[in-house]
């Protein structure tokens, strides 16, 4: 199970019985970039690609602001990192920023179609949509962040 049991941090943990979760978590992720300066989260189930775990995550930046995010983790060894986007996937936009909460955009979790990421999400806690992301070109930007900035 992805978690983030101390409000900051991204987390790895185990069980062998869905009820009881006394293992020790593993820290994956931590905030990296600014636009995770106060904190990073997993948004939903990770997605088995031929590069790696995909997972979506939600950050906090500093004008907390609640942005969408990208990482791949290793496919043997999820404890490890290969790459993270360096700037946030998808940010709230103009007609996005304003509703019951502010400056938010969340989501929990994503399917692939038709080599698509279809990504439902909400915004501002008023209303609900999605996003379609050529899954190839979003891998690479993750492998690659330096090229697609």
């Amino acid at each position: 199970m992805l978690c983030r049991i101390d409000g900051e941090n991204n987390y790895i943990a185990y069980s062998h019985n869905i009820n009881i979760w006394q293992e020790t978590a593993i820290r994956i992720q931590q905030p990296e970039y600014a636009y995770e300066f106060v904190q990073i989260g997993n948004c939903g189930s990770p997605i088995e690609t031929q590069y790696g775990w995909l997972i979506l995550t939600h950050a906090v930046g500093p004008m907390r602001e609640y942005v969408l995010g990208a990482a791949l983790l290793d496919l043997d060894n999820p404890h490890v990192e290969i790459g993270r986007l360096h700037s946030p996937l998808m940010t709230p936009n103009d007609e996005e920023r304003e509703g019951y909460v502010p400056n938010v955009i969340y989501s929990c979790g994503a399917l692939v179609h038709n080599e698509q990421l279809i990504l439902p999400y909400a915004m501002s806690d008023y209303a609900s949509t999605y996003a379609t992301i050529n899954l190839e070109e979003l891998l690479l930007a993750i492998l690659n962040p330096e090229r697609y900035q």
